[in-house]
């Protein structure tokens, strides 16, 4: 956990050195954060440190008293036998939908954008403040393929190196 954790710490310090917010791909404009609340499925993703080794990827959000976001990131590491989890905070952007600014090791923040979600809430594509940061994340772990074509589209419009992306296993027995 704490390699995890220490990994994610580091990303985001190197992301927090910005001070305006810079998304690759702009923030849905229609957003309802009490509707994006919960459990998320990591699909798909860039490769990054912090995640390597990781299957099985859940994000839950739940909302804070302040109107923040607690964010606790949990996978299942395959060397280590063990789940990791980190536990961080989102701060809503000012003048921005869609938009936060989250931090797992204070002060040091990075970009969180929802740039794209399904008008159910069923999915979602977040991206960062930088072409290394993609998620495609549902509310199932099982995706059909259109959907994860849509989202290497989108992708690959944005910028994003998709021979690079990563499909996430989600193992029926680690549920």
């Amino acid at each position: 956990m704490k390699k995890w954790f220490l990994s994610a710490a580091l990303v985001i310090f190197l992301a927090g050195c910005q001070s305006e917010p810079t998304p690759v791909a702009p923030p849905v404009k229609q957003f309802n954060a009490d509707q994006y609340l919960g459990k998320w499925y990591e699909i798909l993703r860039m490769p990054h440190g912090f995640e390597e080794n990781l299957i099985a990827v859940t994000a839950e959000y739940r909302l804070n008293g302040d109107g923040s976001l607690e964010v606790t990131n949990r996978g299942w590491h395959v060397n280590d036998k063990e789940w990791q989890t980190a536990i961080g905070k989102a701060e809503p952007v000012e003048g921005m939908t869609a938009a936060y600014q989250v931090t797992f090791f204070w002060p040091f923040y990075g970009g969180y954008y929802v740039s794209w979600l399904s008008d159910d809430y069923q999915l979602a594509i977040v991206t960062s403040d930088a072409h290394d940061y993609f998620w495609l994340l549902s509310r199932s772990p099982n995706v059909d393929q259109s959907d994860i074509d849509l989202a290497l589209a989108k992708a690959n419009q944005w910028g994003f190196d998709i021979d690079q992306m990563i499909e996430v296993d989600h193992p029926a027995k680690l549920k």
